[in-house]
């Protein structure tokens, strides 16, 4: 169950197939339909982290949008961010030890950037949250122990706070659920915010 009334008429269609946001969505008693979008997210690395996580989540919400005439377009893009610069998604187990050991004893950056657009009143925004999260030292034991459970491996920075790795993280300064992968406090925020804006205007 939604806590405000103003969500209980709104359709959001989820530009993702992260299942840690449909859980989120979910949590939130929200009225939604998945909708993956097809984007290569490449992206130049000569703009800040910020800017990046605001327009890949753009460009996914702008393939979506394109293929509904209603509802609202909820797409989001987070990246893990250190020394300013952003860690993908681990490639082999090599590389997720390596990941986990920079982020070992230090303190990083989640950003999401995330993209409403209400088709109804052709209106959108664009937003990013951030959360900083440092992690305590890290031993090869307590590195290869995560590494063996694979929950690394699909994972930007190779962890994911809503697992096992949670016994990692010292300290989170921030949205905890920015870390999970949707800031949802800002998110409902943004959502009253669009919906108090009237249609074609800024």
């Amino acid at each position: 169950m939604v806590v405000n009334s103003l969500f209980r008429d709104k359709n959001f269609i989820l530009a993702s197939g992260s299942p840690r946001r449909k859980q989120l969505f979910t949590m939130m008693g929200l009225n939604y339909i998945v909708d993956v979008p097809l984007t290569d997210e490449s992206f130049s690395l000569e703009r800040q982290p910020n800017e990046i996580a605001q327009d890949l989540a753009k460009e996914k919400g702008e393939v979506i949008r394109n293929k509904h005439n209603e509802g609202i377009v909820v797409a989001a893009d987070t990246i893990v961010v250190i020394d300013n610069e952003i860690l993908g998604k681990p490639v082999d187990r090599a590389d997720a030890y390596s990941l986990l050991t920079r982020l070992s004893g230090r303190e990083h950056e989640v950003i999401t950037g995330v993209y409403l657009n209400s088709l109804d009143k052709q209106q959108e925004i664009n937003f990013t949250e951030t959360t900083k999260v440092v992690f305590k030292n890290l031993s090869d034991e307590e590195k290869y122990g995560y590494i063996d459970t694979g929950h690394p491996m699909d994972k930007a920075g190779a962890y994911g706070i809503q697992d096992i790795s949670a016994v990692f993280v010292k300290k989170i300064d921030g949205c905890f659920y920015n870390v999970v992968g949707f800031p949802v406090a800002a998110f409902y925020q943004q959502c009253l915010r669009l919906f108090a804006m009237k249609q074609g205007t800024k």
